[in-house]
C-alpha cells in the first residue's frame, strides 16, 4: 500500500532549521497520525508522502513557500496596554492567544511593550522559514489507528482504552 488522499498515514519525523536546529520532532512521543488531502499538515510536507510506503524513509526540504509561506510585516498589531487585562504581565518573546471576531484562537508573540503599546506578530512562527523534515512511514490505513481525543497512551481506537 502506498500514501494517497483519502487515507490514514502515521509517521514519525524530525524537523530542524537550516542550522541544524531540531523545532519540532514526533521521537519520544506516539507516531503523528494524519489523514492525508484533509489539510491537516502543510502543502510541501503532505506532497513528500504522496507515493511513500511503510518503512520507508525520506528526508526533504520545504522553502517558505511549500511551507508556513513568507513573512508579511504588515501582520503587526499594536494594542494600547490598557486593554491587556490587569493579571497579565506581558512580556517579549511570550507567545499569547488572541481572539478573532468568530471566536477562533490565533497565536501571537509580543515584540514590543511599553507604557503605552503592545505590539504583537501575527506571522506563523516559522514563516520565511526554509524547513527540513526526516520522516518514516509508520503505517498506512484506510481507518485511524489513533484516539482523535489525543490520549497519547498509543492505544488504538479499537480498544476502547481512551474513552
Amino acid at each position: 500500500m502506498k500514501v494517497e488522499n483519502n487515507l490514514f498515514v502515521s509517521l514519525d519525523y524530525t524537523g530542524t532549521l537550516p542550522d541544524g536546529e531540531v523545532f519540532d520532532t514526533s521521537h519520544g512521543r506516539q507516531p503523528l497520525e494524519i489523514k492525508m488531502g484533509a489539510g491537516q499538515l502543510i502543502r510541501g510536507f503532505e506532497n513528500a508522502l504522496l507515493g511513500m510506503a511503510v518503512n520507508e524513509k525520506k528526508t526533504f526540504t520545504l522553502a517558505p513557500e511549500e511551507a508556513y509561506g513568507h513573512r508579511d510585516e504588515t501582520l503587526t498589531q499594536k494594542f494600547p496596554a490598557s486593554s491587556v487585562p490587569p493579571e497579565m504581565d506581558p512580556q517579549v518573546g511570550q507567545t499569547v492567544g488572541l481572539s478573532t471576531a468568530d471566536g477562533q484562537q490565533i497565536p501571537a508573540v509580543i515584540t514590543a511593550v511599553d507604557d503605552q503599546h503592545v505590539t504583537v506578530d501575527l506571522n506563523h512562527p516559522m514563516a520565511g522559514k526554509t524547513l527540513t523534515f526526516a520522516i518514516e512511514i509508520k503505517s498506512i490505513s484506510n481507518t485511524p489507528t489513533q484516539c482523535s481525543d489525543g490520549c497519547g497512551s498509543g492505544c488504538n481506537c479499537s480498544s476502547g482504552c481512551c474513552s
